[in-house]
């Protein structure tokens, strides 16, 4: 018989042996089962698999608690409810193997906890002293730790990363009816895993079962997205640190691969060197599957990293970058394998980085999400006719260029994206709530200060009969991280170079 301590009452039930709540005494007004971690300005230290070296990064303790405390706040100004935050499942790679594991965007931005099998319950229903950020984990398994490591189980997690409880997750199919009950409202993100919505419904049925005892189920469920997608559309200061560490990372490894092309490398020894740079220095992952793309193959724009060799007169497309302790970063760059641009590749490169000047100047505080878009887009279909590649005798000026969308066939994406704990990251681009012009689309989103963005406009151009020759197979994509200000933005990918000079200068120095 385990007792289970809480901030009203002491209650003992009949548990597996080993599976505890625990409770934090900073809400429940009782003393934990273990002392809190020492914490410094609100962190504590994270440790690797084996507990014997400190990892780089520390836990930001209070910037986790605060995040949580602002969904409890929208909670209740809603009327209360309980949110239920899931992290992301592992997954089986093949026999007796997983994928290398990636935890929940959603989950570990609230939490900063990265281990599977856990969730986040947000209970702003919960009555006076009881506690409200509540986290499922992995329990506490000695054979388990010899396969895999150190695993916090439910006491290290509540205190190192400050929740008010925990359980383990091995006891959730009882006590998650007990939270639902009399909640009023569940929040959560419908559709995000099938399996768990679910184990979702089984736990509201359980909660249906006992209406003649004078429980209430939810009454109304609501998706818990927009709330969460808002918040990280706008970074603080802990994220932004975080994403410029990854970006310099990055450019190192965009550096690197300049200086090592040559004449006959082949992409999948330019992505070695990349991911090379991305590990050496602490980056956890790509961000994205790199793409590595020699001539012909840079007009493919989702062209995985190949065995292709680059030829002498090729350009190189490298879109690449690291993730870092759960942020990404993106970066695109084209140059060309021998190290000198060709009077053609220049001309469109130049074209190219014209428009993203114009996107940057464009991007502010204050402007449409599509501002940066329309500006880079009549730079490069004034540079379309201006080569010929879309012929004057068919479109008299840029207006008319743009207006039939003729630029489309060499530029058929968009000139940015939200970026953030997802490459892609989360967010609407139009403002959701706005009315609808008189065509029933929705304005676009309004640029806040503190949203990152990437700013990656390009052209590519395959071989046509009617597209000058000299042009043909040329693929060129620039690519930055932008973080919007008052007043203009602010690139944190600079540290390697877009200008077609100073990229010529930095293959020589490298060969």
């Amino acid at each position: 018989m385990s007792p289970i301590i809480t901030g009203q009452r002491r209650v003992t039930e009949n548990r597996p042996a080993g599976l505890w709540m625990v409770c934090n005494n900073r809400r429940a007004g009782l003393p934990g089962r273990l002392p809190a971690p020492s914490l410094t300005h609100g962190v504590s230290r994270r440790y690797n698999r084996t507990m014997n070296a400190p990892l780089d990064t520390a836990i930001a303790v209070d910037v986790y608690r605060q995040r949580r405390e602002r969904v409890l706040a929208a909670l209740r100004a809603a009327g209360g409810g309980v949110a239920i935050v899931p992290t992301a499942p592992e997954v089986p790679r093949n026999r007796d193997t997983d994928y290398p594991y990636r935890f929940d965007s959603y989950f570990h931005y609230l939490t900063g906890f990265s281990e599977p099998d856990a969730v986040l319950v947000l209970n702003a229903a919960a009555p006076h002293g009881a506690p409200e950020s509540i986290l499922f984990c992995r329990g506490k398994n000695a054979d388990r730790e010899i396969w895999e490591g150190f695993h916090y189980g439910p006491e290290a997690a509540r205190d190192a990363f400050g929740f008010d409880a925990a359980f383990a997750v091995d006891v959730i199919d009882t006590e998650m009816p007990r939270l639902l009950a009399d909640a009023g409202t569940l929040h959560y993100r419908f559709g995000a895993s099938a399996d768990f919505d679910r184990q979702l419904a089984g736990w509201v049925d359980a909660v249906r079962v006992l209406a003649r005892t004078g429980v209430a189920a939810p009454d109304a469920m609501l998706d818990l997205t927009p709330l969460l997608d808002d918040m990280r559309l706008v970074k603080d200061e802990h994220e932004l640190a975080i994403m410029m560490r990854a970006a310099h990372i990055s450019a190192l490894a965009h550096r690197r691969a300049m200086q090592a092309c040559r004449p006959g490398i082949r992409e999948y020894e330019l992505e070695a060197e990349l991911l090379y740079v991305f590990r050496k220095h602490g980056a956890q992952s790509p961000a994205y599957g790199s793409i590595v793309a020699a001539g012909a193959n840079a007009c493919v724009l989702h062209y995985p990293a190949g065995n292709a060799a680059a030829k002498d007169g090729d350009l190189i497309l490298i879109d690449a970058a690291c993730e870092l302790d759960g942020y990404a970063s993106d970066i695109t760059r084209t140059f060309p394998a021998n190290g000198r641009f060709s009077p053609a590749q220049r001309a469109l490169y130049d074209i190219v980085l014209a428009a993203q000047q114009a996107a940057i100047d464009a991007t502010r505080a204050g402007v449409p999400f599509e501002a940066p878009h329309d500006a880079a887009v009549r730079v490069l279909a004034q540079g379309l006719l201006d080569t010929g590649i879309i012929p004057k005798a068919r479109f008299s000026n840029v207006d008319d260029v743009i207006t039939e969308r003729a630029y489309t066939r060499f530029y058929m994406h968009r000139t940015g994206h939200w970026i953030g704990m997802d490459v892609h990251d989360c967010g609407d681009y139009r403002e959701r709530l706005a009315e609808r012009d008189g065509n029933g689309v929705l304005p676009w989103r309004t640029l806040k200060a503190g949203m990152t963005l990437t700013i990656e406009p390009g052209l590519y151009v395959r071989a046509a009969d009617d597209v000058p020759p000299e042009y043909w197979n040329i693929g060129i994509r620039i690519e930055d991280d932008a973080i919007v200000r008052e007043h203009g933005c602010e690139l944190i990918t600079r540290g390697v170079p877009v200008a077609a000079d100073e990229i010529e200068a930095l293959m020589r120095a490298g060969a």
